[in-house]
């Protein structure tokens, strides 16, 4: 389990998030818009820019099957933060990847069994950049 996962554990387990947010930092701690920027555009960290467009000049090709990354604008800190965990928790139908779980997964190569795709850090990180777009 990664750093700040047990919080998440936690979290769920007592109850203290909604069902459509998790209202605390993963970390306890706010994460850094700077490094989340970097994560966002990153094509082989986050690959949020294969589905997404953002406020990105610099990137020539940005996704069109998700909706632009501008539009978290309109959710709260909790439900940005419970999205990139878990999308799947706010839209069942969602093709977005559940980027800190871990667990009941189908089709995950071995190598990447058993971890999550960014840290807990990282999720704060790009939460506090996508709290930027407001």
């Amino acid at each position: 389990m990664r750093a700040g996962a047990f919080g998440l554990v936690l979290a769920l387990s007592t109850g203290v998030c909604a069902s459509d947010e998790i209202p605390a930092p993963l970390t306890g701690a706010k994460g850094d818009p700077v490094r989340g920027r970097a994560i966002v555009a990153n094509r082989q960290v986050g690959l949020c820019l294969l589905c997404h467009s953002g406020p990105f000049p610099e990137e020539r090709f940005q996704g069109d099957l998700a909706p632009d990354l501008q539009s978290a604008a309109r959710l709260t800190e909790g439900q940005i933060r419970s999205r990139i965990v878990d999308p799947r928790k706010a839209n069942p139908d969602s093709i977005m990847p559940a980027y800190f779980r871990s667990e009941g997964l189908t089709r995950v190569a071995p190598a990447f069994r058993g971890r999550t795709i960014l840290s807990a850090e990282q999720i704060e990180d790009v939460v506090a950049y996508l709290l930027t777009l407001r």
